[in-house]
């Protein structure tokens, strides 16, 4: 029977069960994988059998399984470190990083949320036509959205907007430009990079805003998707983060 070590919350284990081959077809990776993870530390010592080869316990299982989960919660580098202090730190502070995961996840979603509103409200509001006298200067769109007439700029650069120019060469930006304007402010308040938001504003100066809520609804699955993993590894660590 595998006991709790108090020091840093791994498990003991003294009774081995698993061959390489065995604990890779049990956590559904590769052999290799399990060999990669042993070097970098994500595995606690592995005892050998009097033949030389690995014997691995159910705290290894565990620990290979929790990586898979928690690569697609917080990213490979991230997964390693957690386990990492699981061997080293005590129980708390492992405990603690998974607690900083979770409320991670809960501020993606309520970033999410607000961006979602928003660039349905934004979106739902008609253009009218377009007259000279409704085009905004880059001060003036700056100081609406709340950004930096170089941010606007850089948007302009990175062709996710494009102005106009006034008979002096100045930026001019009509109603429909606000509007892609406003939707690229929410979509990197949210969290999107560059080329994120560049691919779901293809169809935004035809007025056609569905590539972004696509977009949206592609980002809460994905959220989803990272909460249910970090579950299963809470789930698989549960037992190695005894008092």
């Amino acid at each position: 029977m595998e006991t709790s070590d108090r020091t840093t919350g791994a498990v003991a284990h003294p009774t081995l069960h698993y061959g390489t081959a065995q604990i890779a077809r049990r956590a559904g990776c590769s052999v290799q994988h399990v060999r990669d993870l042993e070097r970098a530390g994500v595995l606690p010592p592995v005892r050998r059998a009097a033949n030389g080869y690995r014997r691995y316990g159910e705290v290894h299982l565990r620990c290979v399984l929790a990586h898979r989960a928690l690569a697609t919660a917080l990213g490979p580098v991230a997964a390693k470190e957690l386990l990492r202090a699981l061997h080293r730190d005590p129980p708390d502070a492992v405990l603690a990083r998974l607690d900083a995961a979770h409320a991670g996840l809960h501020r993606e979603r309520a970033e999410l949320a607000a961006a979602t509103a928003a660039a349905a409200a934004v979106a739902a509001e008609p253009i009218p036509d377009s007259r000279p006298a409704d085009a905004m200067g880059i001060a003036e769109l700056a100081g609406a959205l709340g950004v930096r007439a170089s941010a606007l700029r850089h948007w302009e650069a990175e062709g996710l907007i494009g102005p106009g120019r006034d008979r002096g060469g100045a930026r001019r930006y009509t109603p429909a430009q606000v509007r892609d304007a406003r939707i690229v402010h929410q979509l990197r308040a949210a969290g999107y990079r560059i080329g994120a938001v560049r691919a779901v504003l293809g169809g935004l100066p035809r007025g056609d805003t569905a590539d972004v809520a696509a977009a949206l609804a592609a980002r809460r699955r994905a959220i989803a998707a990272r909460s249910r993993a970090l579950l299963a590894a809470a789930a698989a660590l549960a037992p190695l983060c005894g008092a």
